[in-house]
């Protein structure tokens, strides 16, 4: 079969590979629609580590073409949404009670295409543990709303969840990019007062206010926490969707004790974190600092396709660069890379 990945660090095109075969518990599903994260470029680009002969992609809507013999709720030609983390045991009630299996067997092996396995770009791909990792495409979610279940919106919502925002807090959310927005929206959802978005990419800007923000800080306008200091004072909550290392520098001075720094930016592998102690209260200021992979499984998608069929957020509003057939994967991966200004996020109708 073929699919589109990294040949080499630095180098993408398209690769043949065997086609996946299902285990008892899996399925082999073909794409119907991909989208492409800039995860995926920096992986290309070798910033989580080499890799070669990988396919890449890990946003996918599919139709179920087999299924082993132990799988029980699905069948070939089931339309399903895909989690991008796809743990290898269930964990529903960890789902249920708001844990995260994103891990299960080591550190960051829930996410597995393209990261420890070949990703969803290409004719066919491989789901481990279907029962527990796909969900039905619902009849009255879009495919675009649905695609951005698959990471988006789980990464951005988590981001929240995991900043634990109170009613009437104030949040800053670092980044507006697609994360960001997402976890923007969620900021909104749990009942923040003040909203702070950092970023300046006109359609951005629109997007957040869409979605909540409350205030727009450009970073071009001068520093980002003397800006927001001088007119909010100490902040409540700060979600890091973007930046660099330094972004959790400028978090520290902006949050108050017992507050929280919430990460989901995806750093370099040559990235280390530089943190003035007295900026922590000399690893004294009660303030909590966690990073975290968006929740896998299929339980986390079907609570987050609720909200879309609810009407309380249309995810979708992120795709803003639509391609068609297999043969545009790399239109679709170099406009990701490159960002032109007017870009929030692409994908493929396979």
């Amino acid at each position: 079969m073929k699919g589109f990945g990294v040949i080499e660090p630095g180098k993408v095109g398209f690769i043949e590979k065997e086609k996946p075969v299902a285990g008892p518990f899996d399925a082999i599903l073909k794409p119907i629609a991909v989208a492409v994260c800039s995860s995926d470029t920096h992986v290309a680009d070798g910033g989580a580590g080499p890799a070669k002969n990988r396919i890449l992609g890990h946003e996918s809507i599919g139709e179920v073409v087999e299924v082993g013999p132990c799988v029980k709720n699905f069948k070939p030609g089931d339309r399903v949404v895909v989690n991008c983390c796809t743990p290898d045991w269930e964990q529903r009630c960890l789902q249920e009670r708001g844990c995260n299996n994103a891990h299960d067997t080591g550190l960051l092996h829930g996410w597995k295409y393209a990261n420890i396995k070949d990703g969803v770009w290409a004719e066919f791909y491989h789901v481990n543990n279907a029962d527990a990792n796909l969900v039905l495409l619902p009849k009255d979610v879009s495919i675009e709303d649905a695609l951005m279940t698959t990471d988006m919106m789980s990464t951005g919502f988590y981001a929240a969840e995991m900043a634990d925002i109170q009613f009437g807090d104030t949040v800053v959310i670092y980044g507006i990019g697609p994360v960001g927005l997402m976890a923007l929206a969620a900021t909104a959802l749990r009942g923040a007062s003040h909203i702070i978005g950092i970023g300046s990419r006109p359609n951005l800007v629109v997007l957040a206010r869409e979605f909540g923000a409350t205030d727009i800080i450009d970073y071009h306008n001068g520093d980002v926490v003397e800006q927001i200091t001088k007119k909010y004072g100490q902040v409540d909550r700060c979600i890091i969707a973007g930046g660099t290392c330094a972004a959790m520098t400028d978090a520290l001075k902006m949050v108050r004790p017992n507050g929280v720094i919430s990460n989901v930016n995806f750093y370099d592998a040559a990235d280390s974190f530089q943190i003035p102690a007295p900026l922590w209260g000399f690893g004294m200021s009660d303030v909590t600092i966690r990073g975290g992979l968006c929740p896998g499984g299929g339980r986390r998608i079907e609570k987050l396709l609720k909200l879309i069929q609810t009407g309380r957020v249309h995810p979708g509003k992120l795709l803003n660069m639509k391609f068609e057939g297999m043969e545009s994967l790399p239109e679709a991966f170099k406009a990701m890379h490159d960002k032109p200004r007017d870009l929030i996020k692409t994908y493929v109708v396979m």
